[in-house]
């Protein structure tokens, strides 16, 4: 008997190691110290997934001189391994120079708590990361494989633009999302998504120069900062948890930092 117990014991902990830590159903991680999503030298601990390409992923994501180069065709992303919360994202970004013959605003997006299957574009929210309209939050809804919507909303303060759009404005008037796109507080009413325009109020930095994105995830409650500056607010965010995404949406982009910090407390 004594042996036979071993043996269980001893199969059960072999099991056990060699079960991926994704799969060890431990939940999302909360960063207790800076968790370097890109460790500078390779793609550890990030997937690739693109649409409709078959071994293209080798020429779409890869790293050289300590920076991730995306080269935007075929669409896709580039997702971390494991689930997050309660985080303190921190991303730098700089575009490239190969546009696929696309003559709108460069564009890209950082895909925050995504739950479900993988698709283009799956259940998400994206922070978006195109000209102008750098911190736009945006619904990217979804359903089960029973066909029932994902839980995916936030709520924001807004006001709504001569153009019709809503903009987070702190104080405006509650509306929550299932869909659609918030724009940042100062997006430019008469701006016209051509290549390389700029908005009045822009606070990204000019073409060719990095721009920093932080993303606070706090207590289901979202705050966008672009350089610095606060653009974006959401709050009562569903899900509160999930993958973080980097996009390839037909433009080339590098990305040289991507890393979670602990929130403050």
């Amino acid at each position: 008997m004594k042996r036979c117990c071993l043996c269980v014991v001893i199969a059960l902990v072999a099991t056990a190691a060699a079960v991926p830590a994704d799969d060890k159903k431990d939940g999302p991680i909360a960063p207790k110290e800076t968790i370097k999503l890109f460790n500078g030298k390779d793609l550890s601990g990030l997937t690739p997934w693109l649409k409709d390409a078959k071994n293209e992923e080798a020429k779409v994501f890869t790293v050289h001189d300590g920076v991730i180069h995306v080269s935007g065709m075929p669409m896709g992303y580039l997702q971390t391994d494991k689930e997050y919360q309660d985080y303190h994202l921190v991303v730098e970004f700089k575009w490239g120079k190969e546009t696929h013959g696309a003559k709108g605003v460069r564009n890209s997006g950082v895909l925050l708590n995504k739950i479900g299957p993988d698709r283009l574009w799956p259940c998400a929210i994206e922070c978006q990361v195109a000209q102008g309209c750098v911190g736009d939050l945006i619904a990217i809804g979804g359903k089960d494989a029973d066909g029932k919507p994902f839980p995916l909303q936030f709520t924001s303060e807004t006001a709504i633009g001569a153009d019709k759009h809503p903009r987070w404005k702190k104080g405006g008037e509650p509306r929550t999302f299932k869909g659609g796109q918030q724009w940042w507080s100062l997006h430019q009413e008469s701006f016209k998504e051509v290549l390389d325009a700029r908005g009045k109020d822009d606070v990204e930095s000019p073409l060719g120069e990095w721009t920093k994105l932080e993303v606070i995830n706090a207590d289901k409650k979202l705050t966008i900062k672009v350089n610095g500056t606060v653009v974006n607010e959401a709050y009562d965010v569903s899900p509160p948890a999930g993958r973080i995404l980097l996009q390839s949406e037909g433009f080339e982009i590098l990305f040289r930092t991507f890393e979670l910090h602990p929130l403050k407390k």
